[in-house]
């Protein structure tokens, strides 16, 4: 399978959009910039849907789940069972970002990448199974090369469903045991900072479980540094399937012109890693919160866009990304809905 498809060009906004809404802005009955960060999503928007007739009706969210070989060091709090039972919470409708996704009005489905333990046949569960999860990265590369492309083309292939049902906005989510271990070494990687620096606890670790962990995280790290010589090398010596495939979601997301929300630590190392690979990916992209993690403050600064929201949320499966999207609506209807000083009959600023 090839991965030339990574490398097509991205879509660029369009400029003139984005002014003609921060002009628009303007005209509405308020003092300018009084919505402060509402006025800068939409003026975004604008440019990312081409026009001044926003909508956000139609959010599309997928979640990808996958184990991690690395979990037999002893990374997680809880056992990798874990990722599939939740696997099927979210299809029967009793996760977080299930009920998330009735309240918003969004579609949701769950692709196995590649679990331990193969759930059973579910609605709304898409069985891709690449692998019964990554190797371990302390002992080899996560994945080989052919997996690798597998994984990113899952995310692709979420896209391009997601857009045939004429979405909005993408949401990507992620569940794994052990998927912080990953992209905490990602972290590491595209931002040359050492494990310790960027390490937390993921699913509840103690204090030595945390030391324990980034001493894993920088063996790993160690073993595979003369191999991790571009983006996608990292991604595949110390990724997973889960983190891949979001990776994959959003270059494509970029290159179908599709905005899209970052959920929290683990869909920014995808978000990091596809920036890296074409850098435009990142004007498509919001960044939902700031995750509690510890690395994240410093993952969001590389990403370069400030979040939305800032809840102490470390939950993932695309929960942060979903709690933004009100916010991105109110955006919406404030600059589509309100009335200009000239309908409203409002006077103008004194010049």
């Amino acid at each position: 399978m090839s991965l030339d498809w990574i490398n097509q060009a991205v879509k660029k906004p369009d400029e003139s959009c984005m002014q003609s809404a921060s002009d628009q802005q303007l005209q509405l009955t308020k003092p300018p910039g009084s919505l402060g960060r509402l006025e800068e999503i939409a003026i975004r928007l604008a440019g990312l849907q081409g026009g001044n007739e926003l909508k956000l009706d139609k959010i599309s969210i997928t979640v990808f789940a996958g184990d991690h070989g690395v979990a037999e060091e002893n990374v997680s709090a809880f056992p990798q069972a874990v990722t599939t039972e939740m696997v099927k919470n979210f299809a029967r409708g009793g996760a977080a970002i299930s009920v998330m996704a009735k309240e918003l009005g969004a579609s949701l489905e769950v692709v196995d990448t590649g679990t331990v333990i193969p759930p059973e046949s579910m609605p709304g569960v898409i069985s891709e199974r690449i692998a019964a999860g990554t190797a371990s990265m302390a002992r080899q590369a996560a994945m080989d090369e052919e997996q690798l492309a597998k994984a990113l083309q899952l995310g692709r292939d979420a896209v391009e469903r997601a857009i045939k049902q004429s979405m909005d906005l993408f949401i990507g989510g992620d569940m794994g045991i052990a998927n912080t271990t990953a992209a905490t070494a990602i972290a590491c990687s595209i931002l040359n900072k050492p494990a310790s620096e960027l390490v937390g606890p993921g699913t509840g670790l103690d204090d030595e479980g945390v030391r324990h962990k980034a001493k894993v995280i920088q063996a790993a790290l160690e073993l595979h540094e003369h191999e991790m010589k571009s983006p996608i090398d990292i991604l595949r010596c110390v990724g997973g399937f889960e983190i891949a495939a979001l990776c994959g979601a959003y270059i494509h997301c970029a290159q179908r012109g599709v905005p899209f929300i970052v959920d929290g630590f683990i869909a920014s190392s995808a978000a990091l890693i596809a920036i890296n690979i074409q850098a435009g990916v990142k004007d498509w992209l919001f960044m939902s919160h700031r995750s509690a993690e510890p690395g994240h403050k410093q993952m969001v600064e590389a990403i370069g866009i400030q979040p939305v929201l800032d809840l102490g949320m470390r939950l993932g499966e695309g929960s942060g990304a979903a709690v933004a999207v009100p916010i991105l609506r109110m955006a919406v209807v404030t600059h589509t809905q309100m009335a200009s000083f000239a309908e409203a009959g409002v006077s103008e600023k004194i010049e």
